[in-house]
């Protein structure tokens, strides 16, 4: 019994996409896009000599380019996340990122494997859209986490300010300093905007649109509130942060309690079609008897519609909102 190597070949293949798509954007951007960067990039565009009017520039249009560019077809699908993210790529270039690793996934398929010119093909192209959307979809999710997590310390950092007799904009400036990426960029915009005249609650609540986070929209109407109504700001904002604290800790509570459901949903889900391919590589004449009968068709295509209602009600069971 010969067992094929080309699975683990594709899967090797798509986790170089993977590890190619990172390196090329810390590449042409530097260490400073990176999360784990504990100086905000936006300070270090500053100390590297560039005006405070140009790096908001910079910035703002890294912020609002992908969802300017929602009509392209195939960057439809990561327009949403990519905003998100925050990516520093233009539309242009991600498109060109997805050529280029597609045709390399198609050089690395035709020297490693004897599939069928069709097959490279797709699966080419399959890896160099997929791998670019799991790759800014993995973007996202750590960039919004990291955003729900450093929140509650930023606020408190404003309350301090605002007790010792700060103006809000001064508090802004003051969070934008002291707090690395991801928070730290957006707040550095929110105080440069508001230097250059605009309403700092109407950036707080563009940023908390743009992010799709309720915590922000919490922070954005509190601001606005103040502004319109008056009020002790330090007080509002303190009762705030405990709020999105407290909410980010049952959060978290939730996730704990919810992860083994999680991982028994992720294993019903998976194992079938893992069977398959396990009985189709150790036995590849164990469907000879039934694949010509005129109900194998039927009952696949019933077989692959119950996995995909599993792996929805298996989502819809651990997914609690908090």
């Amino acid at each position: 019994m010969i067992i094929s190597a080309e699975p683990l070949i594709y899967g090797l293949i798509f986790v170089a996409v993977l590890v190619l798509v990172e390196g090329l954007y810390l590449t042409v951007f530097g260490r400073s896009i990176s999360l784990n960067s504990r100086v905000n990039r936006r300070l270090e565009m500053l100390e590297k000599g560039k005006g405070r009017e140009q790096v908001l520039e910079q910035l703002r249009k890294e912020m609002s380019q992908h969802m300017k560019s929602q009509k392209i077809p195939v960057y439809a699908l990561l327009a949403d996340k990519a905003q998100k993210a925050n990516i520093a790529f233009t539309p242009t270039q991600l498109i060109m990122v997805m050529v280029v690793l597609g045709t390399i996934a198609y050089v690395c398929l035709t020297q490693a494997t004897s599939a069928g010119l069709g097959v490279r093909l797709a699966v080419s192209v399959a890896m160099g859209v997929g791998g670019v959307y799991v790759w800014i979809n993995g973007k996202a999710k750590k960039r919004l986490g990291m955003i729900e997590e450093q929140l509650p310390d930023a606020v408190e950092l404003m309350v301090r300010s605002l007790r010792v007799g700060h103006p809000f904009s001064s508090a802004i400036n003051i969070v934008a300093k002291e707090v690395p990426d991801p928070l730290g960029s957006e707040m550095g915009v929110i105080a440069d905007e508001s230097a250059y005249g605009r309403d700092v609650g109407e950036s707080l609540k563009a940023m908390a649109e743009r992010m799709d986070m309720q915590d922000l929209r919490f922070l954005a109407v509190a601001v606005t509130i103040q502004q319109q109504s008056g009020g002790n700001l330090a007080e509002i904002l303190d009762g705030l942060a405990k709020v999105i604290r407290s909410r980010f800790k049952l959060f978290r509570r939730v996730k704990a309690i919810t992860a083994e459901a999680k991982w028994s949903g992720m294993f019903l889900s998976v194992f079938p079609l893992l069977a398959l391919v396990a009985i189709n590589v150790l036995s590849p004449e164990y469907y000879n008897e039934v694949k010509e009968t005129v109900y194998f068709i039927p009952a696949c295509l019933v077989v692959a519609a119950f996995l995909v209602v599993n792996i929805f009600v298996m989502k819809a069971l651990v997914n609690i909102k908090v």
